[in-house]
């Protein structure tokens, strides 16, 4: 077991873009030629409860199973491509670097994090992402198989029942219909960790390895469970913000932040061609900090001037930073989030830098607060 899971649990969510015709849109950004798939949660739900959220969930033993290398490809990572050597002064994040072989997995993390964003993507929206026979290698296609072609609908829906209540039934059903994870579809995005003071009921903090997945066009069958989704919403990213931004959705900090990064993509090629090319570099842990200042507070980000070098990814230490300055004061020293009388600052648009990292676009967004959850 990886002993940092006594402070959190591991997940895995998807980004799931699909293309549609490009439109005019509510946004000030311009045309956007794709949407990304928002699950609203149920506001019964005991983390975020009311949330339009990407489709993920926790990771379950099952997902490590080495029943799965019967199935998948026998190369290497079965077929992914492996991710650069971090630069000096940096690391990978942890919930990617770990060697899952010492944890009792002799399935890599790269592969099972993928497998629980593909399952929770079926269990959730009905969306099945897979591949005919052992897969299609390094490089294979980011198409989903139509599931109505693969079974009837009473009968498919039947094992998104079972595989909702137990999750060694994918592997079942893969093995059911002769098909594999389409785990090569999929590319690292990012990595967060539910920050120290703002877990969930019971404590819960996640450490979500994000996943980004490009597909020519929108599935026909997506639909909600009724039980921790209760709507599916196809949105362009710009739009996302705007629908935010009128409060008719709810966004966790790293949904807003990741669709404000993807409003830098109007082009689905781009943005498929940029994550492909980008994942190869790898992500560290994004973990948000909460500065209190006089007169607001301020969450920072890695890359903030105030961010701390040695952040307490824990909690055991009980550091609180504080300070008798203003918000004002500190804008300049802050890069990303804020929030103060109900105002939502996050970064400038820029190029991707010379690590292929991608920041937002640079907006005022007035008249909301940030929510106080995080996934």
């Amino acid at each position: 077991m990886n002993p940092r899971l006594r402070h959190w649990r591991e997940a895995a969510t998807l980004l799931l873009a699909a293309g549609t015709a490009a439109r005019p849109g509510r946004s000030a950004l311009g045309p956007c030629d794709y949407d990304v798939l928002l699950l609203q949660r149920s506001s019964r739900s005991g983390f975020a409860p009311g949330a339009h959220v990407f489709p993920g969930g926790v990771v379950e033993a099952a997902d490590f199973s080495a029943a799965w290398l019967g199935l998948l490809p026998a190369s290497p990572l079965c077929g992914l491509g492996s991710v650069k050597p971090p630069p000096a002064g940096s690391g990978r994040a942890p919930i990617f670097a770990t060697d899952r072989r010492q944890l009792g997995s002799p399935l890599p993390g790269e592969v099972a994090f993928r497998i629980c964003a593909i399952r929770e993507t079926f269990e959730e929206a009905g969306i099945l992402l897979l591949v005919p026979g052992s897969g299609p290698g390094e490089g294979g296609g980011a198409g989903p198989l139509p599931a109505e072609s693969l079974l009837p609908a009473a009968e498919l829906g039947e094992w998104r029942r079972r595989v909702r209540e137990d999750a060694g039934c994918f592997l079942q059903l893969c093995r059911h219909l002769g098909c594999v994870p389409n785990i090569w579809a999929l590319h690292e995005w990012s990595n967060w960790l539910t920050p120290v003071g703002r877990a969930g009921p019971g404590g819960r903090r996640y450490d979500t390895a994000f996943y980004l997945c490009c597909l020519d066009e929108r599935p026909a069958h997506a639909s909600e469970d009724e039980r921790e989704v209760t709507a599916c919403l196809w949105s362009s990213p710009p739009e996302a913000i705007e629908l935010f931004k009128s409060r008719e959705i709810l966004l966790a900090p790293p949904q807003f932040y990741e669709l404000c990064r993807l409003c830098n993509f109007s082009s689905l090629h781009e943005l498929h061609k940029f994550s492909s090319d980008r994942a190869l570099e790898g992500c560290e842990c994004w973990m948000p900090i909460m500065l209190t200042a006089s007169d607001g507070l301020i969450q920072l980000l890695p890359g903030d001037e105030l961010y701390p070098e040695d952040p307490d990814y824990t909690g055991e230490t009980k550091i609180v930073m504080a300070t008798d300055k203003k918000v004002e004061d500190l804008m300049k020293e802050v890069d990303r989030n804020l929030k103060r009388k109900n105002e939502l600052f996050s970064s400038k648009k820029m190029p991707p830098t010379k690590e292929n990292k991608i920041l937002p676009w640079k907006r005022l967004i007035p008249h909301f607060s940030i929510p106080h959850f995080a996934s």
